[in-house]
């Protein structure tokens, strides 16, 4: 299904935010703990998990290095994918 632009820029934000959510917490991280490893504020974590922030690409490097997954993992959009209520 291809989605209209604001569409797919909404749920590609919403996914990134799913998955640096479960990432996080898969690997028992605090959003200061991420913070601190990732070198960003506690703030920027928070704003990137409720889907009001994309990574730029060194951050998401960054991200993807620490829960030791591969980059294009936290970019794959899934439709249908499942939204976390944080």
């Amino acid at each position: 299904m291809i989605l209209g632009g604001d569409r797919l820029k909404e749920d590609f934000g919403d996914s990134i935010a799913n998955k640096v959510y479960e990432y996080r917490v898969l690997a028992r991280l605090t959003q200061q703990e991420l913070a601190d490893k990732v070198g960003v504020s506690k703030q920027t974590i928070f704003v990137m998990e409720k889907g009001n922030y994309t990574p730029t690409l060194l951050l998401a490097y960054r991200l993807a290095n620490v829960f030791q997954v591969d980059i294009t993992d936290l970019f794959t959009y899934t439709e249908g994918e499942r939204k976390y209520g944080h």
